[in-house]
Order: C-alpha cells, then sequence, then structure tokens
C-alpha cells in the first residue's frame, strides 16, 4: 500500500521488529562485485535527448562524481502512449533500483521535473503509478488491462516513480544487500538525480521537486536536504546543481509526536466525520493518550533508548490503533470498511497480477533477478523499524529546507486515518523556522475547484497545508481532479 501494511502491523503490535524478528536476518549493504554484464550501450558523455536511447537495448549512463553508481535506460511503450515513457535501473554495485520516467504530456522541455516515491517502508512506487497518479490506472490482471488517467500528474510536469529502497518493486539485490535507513537510501537517491541531469542537459536548471506519499514524509524531507547538501560539492566539481524547488508530502506521518492526537481526535470527535468509536473506548483512550505522548517523547524524541522506545511505541498502538482495527473498518478511509485484501483495495490484486505478465515484465525491461513482483515488501519494512527509522523526528529536516528557501506542500485526504490531516495540521503548526509565527498566524481557509469547495489551506511564505475533501490515505486515487489541480497550482507558483 501507499502506507503499506507494514508500518500498520507495526502500529497494532506496536514494533515491526517485534513481528518480524523471526525471520532470516538480511544482509548490511554494502559495495559488492561488479554489475552484472547487460546488453546495453555504454556512454560517459551527455546524451542530450532522451530521444536517442534505444528502445531495445539499455544505454549506461556514469558520472565522474560517482564513481560506484551507474543509471541504465531505455524508451519503453506502455501506459496511455501520449507522453514518451522510459525505465531503467540505478545501479549501486550490487544493489539496482527500478525507476518509471513519464515526459509531460503538457510541454517536457519547459515543464519541471516531479520525482515521486511511495511509502511503507518497503512499498512499491508503481502503486503510485499504476493506481493514483500515474499516466494510466491498472484496470485487471493482464497486459493491455489499462486506462488512460486524464489527471496524471504528467498532465503539468516530468514524472520519476522509483522503486525504493532495494528490495521493492521491481528494485533487487545480488547477495542480499539491502537498506534499512532514510539516510542511506537518500545518498543513492540523490547520485541517481545528478546522474540524470548531467546527462540529459534540456533538463538542467529545471525547477526539481520531491513528492511522496505516507512513509514518504519520512523520506521526502531527507532525500531533499540530501540533494540540497550535495550541490555544493556539485559545484565544487564545476557540475551544475539540482535547483531544487519544493518538497510535497502527501498523506505523510511525518512526527509521531503529533500524529498520536490526531488519532484519538479522527475516531472520537467531529474534525472529520462523526465519532466512529464507542463512548467507553473513547474515554479510555483519553486516559491513556497523555501518557503515550509524555512516554514516547522522553523514550523515542528526547533520548534514544531503543526497549523503552519500542515498548512506548507498542503502548501507544495498543491505546490508538487496536481499538480502531477492531471496527473493522479502512484504515486508509476511516468512511469505508477494509474489504477484499489486507490493503483493503481490490486494484492492488490486479495491480500485482499485471506486473508479474510475462509480456509487461518483457515491455518495461523488468530484470528476471528481480523475481515476483509483489506490492510491498514486509521483510525490509521490518528491517527499518527494527533500527527505529520511522521515529526520528523527520520534521527537522523540513525547517532546515524551508530556512534555505524550499517550498513545502504539506497535503491531506481528510478521511485518511492511518497519516490523518489533524496530525499532520499539528505539525506544520509546530514547525521550528523563522517563517513559524507568520504560518500560525495566518487563517485557514477553504480552497476550491470549478467553483466547488475542495478542501481547507493555510499558507504562508514557503509553507502550505491543504486538506482534500472526501478524499482518504491516497489522495489522488480517490479525488484525482482536485490532487492534480493543487498540484498545479503548487507547480505554477498559483495561490492555492
Amino acid at each position: 500500500m501507499a502506507f503499506c501494511r507494514v508500518l500498520w502491523h507495526a502500529l497494532l503490535l506496536g514494533t515491526a521488529a517485534l513481528v518480524y524478528g523471526a525471520q532470516t536476518p538480511l544482509t548490511t549493504a554494502g559495495h559488492g562485485p561488479s554489475f552484472h554484464t547487460w546488453n546495453q550501450t555504454a556512454t560517459a558523455q551527455p546524451l542530450e535527448e532522451l530521444s536517442l536511447l534505444s528502445s531495445v537495448d539499455y544505454t549506461h549512463l556514469s558520472h565522474g562524481a560517482f564513481p560506484d553508481y551507474a543509471v541504465r535506460i531505455k524508451k519503453s511503450t506502455f501506459c496511455d502512449g501520449t507522453a514518451a515513457a522510459y525505465t531503467g535501473y540505478i545501479d549501486i554495485a550490487a544493489r539496482h533500483l527500478f525507476f518509471y520516467f513519464f515526459e509531460s504530456r503538457r510541454d517536457p522541455a519547459a515543464d519541471d521535473v516531479v520525482f515521486w516515491t511511495n511509502g511503507g517502508p518497503g512499498g512499491s512506487s508503481a502503486i503510485g503509478l499504476f493506481m493514483e497518479l500515474g499516466p494510466c490506472r491498472v484496470t485487471g490482471p493482464r497486459a493491455g488491462d489499462t486506462a488512460f488517467n486524464p489527471h496524471a500528474w504528467n498532465a503539468v510536469a516530468n514524472v520519476f516513480f522509483v522503486d525504493q529502497p532495494v528490495g521493492v518493486g521491481f528494485s533487487y539485490a545480488e547477495h542480499g544487500e539491502h537498506v534499512d535507513t532514510t539516510e542511506d537510501a537518500a545518498t543513492d537517491i540523490a547520485a541517481f538525480v545528478a546522474i540524470f541531469f548531467e546527462h540529459f542537459s534540456k533538463f538542467k536548471g529545471r525547477g526539481f521537486h520531491f513528492a511522496g506519499e505516507s512513509y514518504g514524509g519520512r523520506y521526502i524531507p531527507v532525500f531533499a536536504a540530501a540533494v540540497y547538501e550535495q550541490n555544493a560539492r556539485l559545484l565544487e566539481a564545476h557540475v551544475t546543481p539540482i535547483n531544487l524547488q519544493s518538497v510535497l508530502i502527501g498523506n505523510g506521518c511525518t512526527d509521531w509526536t503529533t500524529m498520536h492526537r490526531g488519532y484519538y481526535e479522527m475516531q472520537c470527535t467531529h474534525v472529520e466525520t462523526h465519532p466512529v468509536q464507542g463512548i467507553s473506548t473513547c474515554v479510555e483512550i483519553k486516559r491513556r493518550l497523555s501518557r503515550c505522548e509524555k512516554w514516547f517523547r522522553a523514550s523515542c524524541i528526547d533520548t534514544k533508548d531503543a526497549i523503552n522506545c519500542d515498548t512506548a511505541y507498542g503502548f501507544c498502538a495498543e491505546t490508538l490503533v487496536v481499538p480502531y482495527r477492531a471496527l473493522g473498518l479502512n484504515p486508509y478511509d476511516i468512511t469505508k470498511p477494509c474489504v477484499g485484501n489486507s490493503l483493503c483495495y481490490d486494484i492492488i490484486d490486479d495491480l500485482e497480477k499485471y506486473l508479474n505478465d510475462p509480456a509487461v515484465r518483457k515491455t518495461i525491461g523488468a530484470d528476471a533477478a528481480a523475481g515476483n513482483y509483489t506490492p510491498h515488501n514486509t521483510q525490509l519494512g521490518a528491517a527499518f523499524w527494527a533500527r527505529q527509522d520511522g521515529q526520528f523526528p523527520t520534521q527537522l529536516f523540513l525547517g532546515g529546507l524551508l530556512e534555505r528557501g524550499v517550498r513545502v506542500l504539506v497535503y491531506v485526504g481528510a478521511h485518511d486515518f492511518i497519516c490523518n490531516w489533524r496530525g499532520n495540521e499539528a505539525m506544520t503548526l509546530a514547525l521550528e523556522w523563522t517563517g513559524g509565527d507568520a504560518f500560525r498566524g495566518a487563517p485557514r481557509r477553504e480552497w476550491s475547484v470549478g467553483g466547488d469547495a475542495a478542501g481547507i489551506v493555510r499558507s504562508s511564505g514557503n509553507l502550505a497545508f491543504a486538506t482534500i475533501y472526501g478524499a482518504g490515505h491516497m489522495a489522488p486515487y480517490d479525488k484525482p481532479a482536485e490532487s492534480l489541480e493543487l498540484v498545479r497550482r503548487w507547480l505554477y507558483e498559483e495561490d492555492i
């Protein structure tokens, strides 16, 4: 799922390390043997234009500043066919990250570039592509079972979808290597971004935006900070830096210290719908809430006590999430029951079968070594949670980006429970940056699309927070027109 079953289960059971700790340990990531021999064209010179790429063989790209990294890319023919599509791998020694890239339907030579990742940790970004904001949506389990998406984000931008970290989707490692922290994942992504922009000069200097969902609330601030810091080294090497303009976080879980209270409010008050929880249960949740908040802050934020943090996290999950699960409601949309598979959306089943169709895999160029496609990797997610990656206060990165002129949009489907709008709004209000007081003093107002109210918004300076009425965790899936319009206004720097 965009928020992936791993994190949902981690919230229910306290810590993914306890849930999955009995599984075979993963090997720590590192530089391994040299690359496999692929049928590819090698080049160290900029290709200038994507149109020069082969549709049969991979073209292999390198960068003198990143000797341990390479990118192989080829043209591809899938989705709606109205915009050029490309697929390939980011190769880091024995680790290989799969990506999709779609040029803009509007004007690829002028539009900005957006990088998209789903969350989890362990969720495939093919969910974002084929279910939410890509140029086509999966409609069945076989090759050809896709439909044109008129509200795809490449209507206004050139868009990447990356299966990351290694082990997610069609990404794989040859010898069990893996990445289990967001900081390590950020190093790989920053190198890939630099290699891409250096080779395709028509995108050099173009506005670049990091976007992501769910655990992307953790990924995106760190990825953007890595690119920002890397720019200084690129300048020293006389390489054009990346024109990092903004980050977009959709239904993210960025700061647990604000999200906990949001769980209580979403199920026990009228902040969104009617209270879905019983009165006696809400009373018990309220009695335990302050203990959860204090214990979590003391053990996971103010200090780094791994054992006590796991225990505090388990207490919070037992208090806030287990009662919600007992209701049988969809964790990604509080207005719906959870039906079908464990991720509550039948389209995920079609997506998995579609990407395992041999014809589809051949078309997009997925390596056989990637094995069977799955939408989520629970073992990888467990590795992240075992390192307590999710507990670090990533909002500090957002404050640092804002101070350096990088714009930040936090948008939330209002019906989401698991990364709800109440917790996200509180996070934006608590951000520490020089524009914080002005943002907190800005009014909350409605925004509209085509004359119809679409959500609420608060904005000031480089920071904006917006909700999308009627949408759940996958806002572009539930409200595609409103989501696209929000993104269009943000990229074009129009008033939301």
